[in-house]
């Protein structure tokens, strides 16, 4: 019989399908065009999806240590993809740190939590992770997602308000960031559209996750997963060199 709702499997290919489509609107701009912006919105589906099972992915996984050294790895592997793909001008240029290396600290940030019994030695070391994020991709925003999510555990009712808060602190940090830049009107209307992907991402956890695991195929898909990232954006900073 057929598993009602969208195993994890399932949210995240979307999830990655979304992350193409941000990527894409950012490495081949089309400055003020509306598919633009809505490819750029529902890409932030990507990052709450991730943070969220990243905490569930922390509780079942066999090896936390295989856990944290995959995500090291990768983030290595991913680092020349992802300045070849966001450098504006020329050939290549540091572009700060990629998501993988967020969702690493992100990681330790859930093992902090997990096992670091001081409570004020917790704080402080989930301060510092939060803190290291400042120069990679989703800064703060990730860690602080990832933290919401420890604190919600399995509950419905506290995934949904965490996914609430997650959404109304993205909205209100886009909309600080285009003060200045864009007329009020504007600005407070690409900000309500920044907060779509993320409020998506909580209506599919929160109203379509079964919590379950695709039935066949989940190490093709547990290594798809790691190996989309890098290569699509290598992908793309060969075709951004191309256009050159």
């Amino acid at each position: 019989m057929r598993e009602k709702g969208l195993n994890r499997d399932a949210i995240k290919y979307i999830a990655m399908f979304t992350m193409l489509l941000n990527h894409i609107a950012h490495v081949f701009p089309l400055p003020g065009t509306f598919l633009r912006e809505l490819f750029i919105d529902l890409g932030y589906f990507t990052a709450p999806v991730m943070c969220y099972f990243l905490v569930e992915g922390y509780h079942y996984t066999h090896s936390k240590k295989q856990y944290g050294l995959r995500l090291a790895v990768f983030a290595l592997v991913s680092e020349l993809p992802f300045c070849l793909a966001f450098t504006s001008y020329g050939l290549i240029s540091f572009q700060g740190m990629n998501m993988i290396f967020t969702l690493l600290l992100c990681f330790l940030i859930v093992l902090a939590m997990d096992q670091i019994g001081n409570p004020i030695l917790r704080k402080l070391a989930v301060f510092v992770l939060i803190a290291a994020s400042v120069y990679s991709d989703w800064a703060i925003l990730a860690p602080v997602f990832t933290v919401l999510f420890v604190q919600a555990g399995q509950e419905k009712e506290k995934i949904r308000k965490a996914y609430i808060i997650a959404t109304l602190v993205f909205g209100l940090m886009n909309f600080y960031s285009g003060i200045g830049y864009y007329p009020l009107q504007k600005n407070l209307l690409l900000s309500l559209g920044t907060m779509i992907g993320p409020a998506l991402a909580g209506a599919v956890i929160v109203a379509l996750y079964n919590g379950k695991r695709m039935e066949k195929g989940k190490a093709f898909s547990k290594w798809f997963f790691y190996l989309f990232y890098p290569v699509h954006l290598l992908i793309l900073g060969l075709l951004r060199l191309n256009c050159l």
